[in-house]
């Protein structure tokens, strides 16, 4: 065998190579085993004394690890078709059910839900005491709870 020869284990026997094709192979291989272990491989940095300062991750991350970690890797922060459409639904039907309350009973949701009045406020507007405007929101609610049921 010539001193430029090289010899590959290939598929159960040494193939000789010429130098060239044993630096490609040698590479490729190389790039495999990056690929194969490297990658996959957590790597710890340590100080002087040998504790561990910080862990590097690997690279490719299993499934199993980031649900441990309750990772969002890719999580969507905004809302689905579907969240968006029952909500949508949810809200149509609330005020189909509002409709159907008195005038009063209206005014009283309408200060106290939409405009964030207190019930102290709203009865010091219509003069009554805290207690009725309480009462009242109480009563229209279990009314509404009826509607939507």
């Amino acid at each position: 065998m010539d001193a430029d020869r090289k010899r590959l284990w290939i598929s159960g026997q040494f193939i000789e190579v010429s130098e060239e094709v044993y630096a490609v192979y040698m590479q490729g291989d190389r790039k495999m085993r990056y690929f194969e272990n490297d990658l996959k491989t957590e790597r710890t940095v340590l100080d002087k004394e040998g504790r561990v300062v910080k862990v590097i991750p690997s690279r490719e991350d299993s499934l199993d690890r980031l649900a441990e970690d309750q990772a969002a890797q890719f999580a969507d922060r905004h809302e689905s078709v579907e969240e968006a459409v029952l909500r949508r639904l949810s809200i149509q039907e609330l005020y189909q059910a509002l409709e159907q309350l008195s005038q009063s009973e209206k005014a009283l949701i309408k200060a106290i839900f939409f405009d964030g009045k207190t019930e102290r406020e709203y009865a010091e507007e219509l003069g009554v005491y805290h207690n009725a405007v309480h009462t009242r929101k109480m009563r229209v609610l279990k009314k509404l709870k009826k509607v939507l049921a």
